[in-house]
């Protein structure tokens, strides 16, 4: 198996894909936006069709179901398709979904129809991004890629929530449908800079393709719902998803990838990662809000400064890739997350600044783990499993975020942890608040020894035959 690194070079002129580069970043940067933007709006929705908060949920929830599958499939088809035919089409359904939602806004099953058409869209975006960074990019140019990817997807982040308030508040919440119409800007760039592929022999299994969709939805119905038929029919599909790519002569994921522990581990560090920095996100501003009476405004200005570091920070973790190696700055970013944690659970009823300043060495960390933690992965795959397997990594880390804060808000809402345990908080309120945040800094701990026995030992031969 030739490394990546031959491999794009073989694919075509070096110098026009790197042209490609300014619109990896614009698009990644929509893609990300129309994740958070909506999240504001569900209010303004649930009272437009006189909903509860089952039933607007599903604004967020299909979305979020359709893009972690879609982000496999996507990943998928690239290791038999064309990069640049792919995510041209992914482009035009992301757009076209965004026009369907604007056109019929008045009609609730349209809206959901149009979220899930822009979730199959967006998906192919950081699907064969991360593809296109691991196929035709050297080590040294992918770490400092890698690093304006978490840059751009933190600000993203960042600006979504501000951005679909104003427009849901000034306008009207459909408009936040033709927010990721732009984005079309950038199809006929990628057809000029990308190279031609020629298709690769294989073909789709569809059934593992539903199979694993059904499994995903499961899950994140029963973390949304709370019935465990949802876990139950996960399992099955699970189980059946098993049997179908072990069975089947081109299957939806080859086993053997699977089989990879280094490839598990970076799976399973994602999803721990991903999802206490998440959940983070989440609990934060309920206990500034609940704890210190802050206000939208001023919760805002307390997390500001973080996200804002990790755009430049971001950068930061890409150059430090190149120079010292994802085990460093991997390494460095579990501590930030883990001191960060403990410091704000250490915080609440201090003054609210410390909290700040913590947030801002949460997201310093969640820059350099989130940089250095793709490049280890795209080092780990033989060049014929980096689509499937980063689509992976990417559903694995998206679905986290919603799986993760599913459960953390159910355990406030039945005042899970709100009894004495953490030294240095007596307040039952506080108490429950600062429990959680202490568990996570326990996770990122996990995550860290779970990286040393695993990536620490076994990576550095494993990057020298990826076969």
């Amino acid at each position: 198996m030739r490394p990546v690194e031959s491999q794009s070079r073989s694919a075509g002129n070096h110098a026009e894909i790197r042209k490609s580069v300014p619109w990896i970043y614009y698009v990644i940067f929509f893609a990300v936006l129309n994740e958070s933007v909506f999240n504001v709006s569900t209010p303004s929705i649930a009272k437009q069709f006189a909903l509860d908060e089952s039933g607007v949920s599903w604004v967020v929830t299909i979305f979020f179901i359709v893009i972690g599958v879609g982000m496999v499939v996507f990943g998928k088809l690239s290791d038999m398709y064309s990069i640049k035919k792919l995510i041209s089409i992914g482009i035009v359904l992301y757009a076209a979904g965004s026009v369907l939602g604007f056109a019929l806004q008045i009609w609730y099953p349209a809206v959901i129809l149009a979220r899930a058409i822009q979730g199959a869209g967006c998906a192919a975006i950081p699907a064969l991004v991360f593809v296109m960074v691991a196929r035709f990019f050297s080590a040294e140019e992918r770490g400092k890629i890698f690093g304006i990817i978490t840059s751009t997807v933190s600000f993203a982040i960042g600006i979504g929530p501000v951005l679909g308030g104003f427009i849901a508040g000034s306008f009207h919440w459909a408009y936040l449908f033709l927010v990721p119409l732009p984005i079309v800007a950038a199809i006929p760039f990628f057809r000029r800079y990308l190279p031609k592929e020629p298709r690769s022999p294989g073909k789709l299994d569809i059934v593992g393709a539903l199979l694993l969709s059904l499994s995903v939805s499961m899950v994140v119905l029963f973390t949304t719902e709370g019935s465990w038929l949802y876990m139950a029919a996960a399992l099955a599909a699970l189980l059946l998803f098993v049997v179908q790519i072990r069975r089947a002569q081109d299957p939806f994921v080859e086993p053997a990838l699977f089989a990879n522990s280094l490839y598990r581990s970076g799976l399973i560090i994602g999803f721990l990662i991903f999802g206490t920095v998440m959940s983070s996100m989440f609990v934060v501003p309920l206990m500034l809000s609940k704890m210190y009476g802050l206000d939208t405004s001023n919760i805002g200005l307390i997390m500001f400064p973080g996200a804002f570091s990790a755009v430049i920070f971001g950068k930061v973790a890409g150059n430090l890739t190149v120079k010292r190696g994802s085990h460093f700055v991997i390494y460095l970013g579990l501590v930030l997350l883990a001191v960060s944690f403990l410091l704000q659970s250490s915080s609440i009823g201090l003054w609210v600044w410390y909290i700040g300043a913590a947030l801002v060495m949460m997201y310093i960390g969640f820059s350099f783990v989130q940089t250095a933690l793709a490049e280890s992965v795209t080092q780990i795959l033989p060049g014929s499993q980096i689509g499937v397997g980063m689509g992976f990594f990417n559903m694995i880390s998206t679905i986290s975020g919603a799986v993760v804060t599913a459960l953390v808000a159910k355990a406030l809402e039945v005042k899970l942890l709100a009894f004495p345990f953490h030294p240095f908080i007596a307040d039952a309120d506080a108490s429950m608040y600062g429990n959680l945040i202490l568990i996570l800094s326990f996770v990122v701990a996990g995550s860290a020894v779970l990286y040393l026995v695993t990536f620490g030992r076994k990576a550095s031969q494993a990057i020298q035959d990826p076969a």
